[in-house]
């Protein structure tokens, strides 16, 4: 169930299997404002955490969806350069033998932190000792600096089926990606039914991008990276940068007009509006 304070001040509700839920759920602050919310949850589980380093290219290409369906949440961290992916981190709820390497990585010694350089006191507990999901599925500890803390981001997310196809792609980039990065992420994301997700009905492979605070040269990546995948077509991640136009988005997110009517139906002033809400969500 989810609340929202309209434009009108009068509140509404909306519940899972009526005809507008998943067009709210994500709305980009264009629908109201949100006042209450329900949340599926699950009975409390535990995980461990194992990292593991140095796993090629060719590895990756002849195992992707074996190396990302090894555990309940599995993400590969890499500079996007030809040495291939620098960290495996493999969040499950089985436990490993000490030592056993990773479909080609090896098990790191210590404690990593994803971002080179880094210091691993800012990461969440590793080497498989077991704990509570909330403090394993996250790569950070609550309370610490995330990531290298000042960055830029930005997040595109292709169709399974093509995972190698992006992955190639972004690898012919790498000379001009590489020095841009803190780091980058790929992982794999279940679809789902909300109108505006990334991964609405779609299984989905998401390219994750931590920019150093370049904002100029960054953009410049952005239009060419956006380019290389076009073929493939990337959702890009609503809450970070992005180059694509607003009339290109309706093609890669096919409930966009759907939104646009219920934004309108909702907030047919634009209370809620701001220029990038509207650049991209006007009602029409």
């Amino acid at each position: 169930m989810l609340e929202l304070v309209g434009a009108d001040g009068e509140l509404r509700r909306l519940r899972r299997g009526e005809d507008d839920f998943d067009g709210a759920v994500i709305g980009l602050g264009a629908l109201g404002l949100v006042a209450r919310l329900s949340l599926d949850v699950r009975p409390a589980f535990d995980l461990r955490q194992y990292v593991f380093e140095r796993l090629p290219w060719p590895a990756v290409e002849a195992h992707l969806d074996e190396i990302l369906g090894g555990g309940y949440s599995v993400s590969l961290f890499t500079g996007w350069t030809e040495d291939g992916v620098d960290q495996v981190w493999v969040k499950t709820e089985q436990e490993r033998r000490g030592g056993e390497p990773y479909l080609g990585a090896i098990p790191a010694s210590a404690a990593r932190n994803p971002v080179p350089g880094a210091s691993a006191e800012n990461c969440t507990e590793q080497l498989g000792v077991r704990g509570p999901a909330g403090d394993r599925l996250p790569h950070f500890r609550l309370g610490f600096t995330p990531s290298g803390g000042l960055e830029l981001q930005s997040e595109y997310v292709v169709g399974r089926t093509h995972a190698l196809e992006a992955i190639a792609a972004l690898r012919r980039l790498g000379a001009m990606i590489t020095p841009l990065l803190l780091i980058a992420e790929i992982r794999a994301v279940a679809a789902d039914s909300l109108w505006l997700s990334p991964f609405y009905e779609r299984d989905g492979i998401c390219f994750h991008f931590t920019w150093k605070q370049m904002p100029v040269e960054v953009l410049g990546a952005l239009a060419e990276i956006e380019a290389v995948l076009a073929p493939l077509q990337p959702r890009p991640h609503w809450g970070k940068l992005f180059v694509t136009a607003p009339q290109d988005l309706d093609a890669l997110y096919p409930k966009l007009s759907s939104f646009r009517k219920l934004r309108a139906s909702l907030d047919s002033g634009g209370k809620f509006g701001n220029p990038f809400v509207d650049g991209y969500a006007a009602g029409t």
